[in-house]
């Protein structure tokens, strides 16, 4: 089947090894997944998803060492690479909890910076800044191109981002996550309803292992756009594949055409 060659690298980084290190030990396993078209990475890999406390120490900016390797990773795959999140610090100094895109030769093609922080009054929304901005990038190479819309972790909660997303004429939705277990039936769950509310493909990358006391299971996903898992991990470290058909997207909602029925200034378009 024509389209376009995902690979989920599902991490399990050890926070006990130096920071350069795990960067570069994430930064090879994304550099060997040369027969991807788009390779994808966990969110927070770099620092851990619930480490807070360790977040300032170890931000980097967006032309800092983190994304660097992961462009000289995309240079050594030939390939795209949404590089999970990590934390950036910015030019103000202010923390975001940000995902970036690179392209095959190792250009900055997109980032975005969390909306959704979680955490409620702790955690996340006590160190970080939230991002204000819906992004989109086109992904993957000729004959398998395919515009994606770049959400993180808890973002996945909150269908008015997607239909922004949707308006924007996105055909994939890419959730880097550090989806702690105790709620992993609500992870498969929301990523199938985004599928099918958004009539696009959702891939899903969730980080293993356990990081500060907290456990995670893994189970990366990949769903097409009538809801069917297609793909999933296991609790473990992995690297999921799948195959993504442009085409089916543009089936479905010709097929079935419920983004016709949203209601303005109600279902999350514009009025």
């Amino acid at each position: 089947m024509p389209g376009m060659r995902v690979h989920a690298v599902q991490t399990a980084a050890d926070v006990e090894v130096p920071f350069a290190e795990r960067v570069a030990a994430v930064a090879d396993r994304v550099a060997a997944q040369t027969a991807a078209d788009l390779v994808v990475l966990p969110e927070l890999w770099p620092s851990g998803g619930f480490r807070f406390a360790h977040f300032a120490a170890e931000a980097t900016t967006l032309d800092g060492p983190v994304v660097a390797a992961l462009a000289a990773a995309a240079r050594r795959a030939g390939a795209w690479v949404h590089g999970g999140s990590f934390v950036e610090r910015a030019d103000d100094g202010r923390l975001f909890n940000t995902a970036v895109v690179l392209a095959p030769d190792g250009t900055l093609a997109a980032h975005y910076r969390k909306v959704h922080l979680f955490g409620f009054s702790e955690g996340e929304t006590q160190v970080l800044s939230a991002g204000a901005d819906v992004v989109s990038v086109e992904v993957g190479g000729p004959g398998a191109a395919m515009l994606a819309g770049l959400v993180t972790c808890y973002d996945l909660r909150f269908p008015g981002l997607f239909s922004a997303l949707v308006e924007r004429g996105v055909a994939l939705l890419v959730v880097p996550a550090a989806w702690p277990a105790a709620r992993a039936a609500h992870w498969r769950l929301l990523a199938q309803a985004r599928a099918v509310e958004c009539q696009s493909y959702v891939v899903g990358v969730n980080t293993a292992g356990t990081q500060a006391g907290m456990r995670y299971d893994g189970g990366s996903v990949v769903v097409d756009p009538w809801g069917q898992v297609v793909a999933e991990a296991g609790t473990g470290e992995a690297v999921l594949a799948a195959q993504l058909d442009a085409s089916l997207v543009a089936t479905t909602r010709r097929e079935f055409p419920v983004l016709a029925d949203r209601v303005a200034g109600l279902d999350g378009v514009p009025r």
